[in-house]
């Protein structure tokens, strides 16, 4: 936060990703979401959303991969849902979105998948898939010995 200078460059409607259900169903598999250069957009859903618009521009002296971030924050949750991230000689290089989802039983809207794309490189990173796995368990109760190293220990695999 403090190597950047932030602006609130104001409200506009953006196209984002948003009500993803179809790409966080379980009668989905990775392969059919994995696909090269970037996910499978027969899964994904984009609408028409009013978001804040915050520019963040690397302050003078200071330093980070990216020069200037734009971050589209959602109206109604304070989500962030895409992120444009730009490099030193000011071209976009990567786009970061999150494909997000209402969990009506908390309530709360999260993303079901994050990707970060580099364009430059043309590679992409996805995180947060679970179709093939249990979905969240939002039920769970923590207590202070769950994180503990003995904690990390117990949960680590070999």
């Amino acid at each position: 936060m403090d190597r950047y200078d932030w602006k609130l460059l104001g409200k506009k409607e953006f196209y984002v990703p948003y009500n993803s259900y179809k790409l966080h169903s379980d009668s989905l598999r990775y392969k059919d979401i994995l696909t090269p250069l970037h996910i499978n957009p027969d899964h994904l859903r984009y609408e028409l959303h009013r978001v804040w618009v915050v520019d963040a521009t690397l302050k003078e002296g200071k330093r980070h991969i990216y020069k200037r971030r734009t971050f589209y924050v959602d109206e109604d949750s304070w989500q962030i849902l895409v992120v444009d991230q730009y490099d030193n000689r000011d071209q976009l290089w990567r786009v970061s979105e999150g494909h997000v989802i209402n969990y009506y039983d908390i309530p709360m809207l999260w993303s079901t998948l994050e990707v970060h794309t580099d364009l430059q490189s043309g590679r992409y990173l996805a995180f947060g898939l679970d179709n093939e796995s249990s979905m969240y368990d939002f039920d769970i109760e923590r207590t202070l010995k769950d994180y503990t190293p003995a904690a990390l220990r117990r949960a680590g695999r070999r």
